[in-house]
């Protein structure tokens, strides 16, 4: 009987060792790549990276190459050859796409196919930058805001209230004619441009933080915290913030894509990156003419196509990690 005992005590504590222990983070991971549209947009994003900031250095075109054609002939000519310049040979036409220009050139005689790597580069840069810039300002305001609550709660949510109240184009509009009358290069626009956006859409992120703290200040760890004499910062961002991760990350992730069809917005409309810096949203900017509308689809409708599947790519990834951390969803 001890025999039997034994073995199968042996059997039990080799069926333990061979059990997998699954960490929460594994859960998560697992339940996130199970969603088949995150699993796509994860694919694109990663494609639109590789593409925008890596596919530069392969680019037999620079930014600001530009080729005419001569009209004689129909050779085309790089402009940006000093012995060309100075004999003013050729015309600035728009080239069809070609073996050569895949996506043929634009208005200005840029290649379309270079220029829109180089302003997806800059578009992906302003959407994680400005998500940066809110996260920081909206986690420790709305920390803040929900752990000590009563006045300075009062006083930050007021602040909230005003930041929801700007109205933005006209902001933005205001802030772009400052930029002009300063004689701000167009090269350092962008890193005011980033600051701004970062600043006017924090109040979310503040708001949602301070709604999850104020919940989770009464659980017994906290209590526990307290007794421990832990300072207050470390109880703030070292046990109530990290609780409310999930979260912030899932807003982080929707964030960009908004920040990144704003920035388009805004660009579109002339306030946003200047010429002849290229992002997705000034080149969409030249479909302002009809007649590049009916028979230039080459030049607007590439960058138009990118900032949809980028966005798309986003939002399915911030749905997939909702779901992932939700423990309450059915798989």
């Amino acid at each position: 009987m001890n025999d039997i005992t034994l073995k199968n005590q042996q059997e039990q504590d080799e069926f333990e060792q061979n059990q997998v222990i699954i960490t929460p983070g594994q859960m998560v991971a697992k339940r996130f790549f199970r969603n088949k549209l995150a699993g796509v947009g994860m694919g694109v994003i990663i494609f639109m990276l590789l593409f925008c900031f890596i596919g530069p250095f392969l680019s037999p075109y620079g930014e600001y190459e530009i080729f005419y054609i001569n009209k004689a002939t129909g050779e085309e000519i790089n402009m940006n050859d000093p012995a060309i310049k100075e004999s003013g040979v050729g015309l600035n036409l728009k080239a069809p796409m070609s073996a050569a220009h895949p996506l043929g050139t634009d208005a200005d005689g840029r290649d379309v196919l270079a220029r829109l790597m180089y302003g997806g580069r800059i578009s992906l840069t302003v959407g994680i930058c400005v998500v940066i810039v809110e996260l920081l300002i909206g986690i420790t305001l709305g920390g803040i805001a929900g752990y000590y609550g009563g006045k300075i709660d009062m006083i930050i949510m007021r602040l909230v209230e005003v930041f929801y109240c700007i109205p933005f184009i006209p902001l933005m509009l205001i802030i772009s004619a400052l930029l002009v009358g300063y004689g701000v290069s167009p090269q350092y626009k962008i890193y005011y441009i980033m600051i701004v956006l970062g600043i006017l859409n924090w109040a979310g992120v503040a708001r949602m933080v301070r709604g999850q703290i104020l919940s989770l200040r009464e659980m017994e760890y906290m209590q526990a915290a307290e007794a421990a004499g832990i300072r207050t910062y470390k109880k703030i961002f070292k046990h109530l913030v990290p609780n409310v991760m999930p979260i912030i990350i899932i807003m982080a992730t929707m964030d960009v894509g908004s920040t990144i069809l704003t920035e388009s917005v805004i660009s579109y409309l002339g306030v946003g990156i200047a010429f002849p810096y290229a992002s997705w949203g000034n080149m969409v900017n030249a479909v302002n003419s009809s007649v590049i509308l009916k028979n230039y689809l080459n030049i607007w409708m590439p960058p138009g196509i990118c900032i949809l599947l980028t966005v798309l790519a986003f939002n399915f990834i911030g749905d997939g990690l909702r779901d992932a951390f939700d423990p309450k969803m059915k798989r």
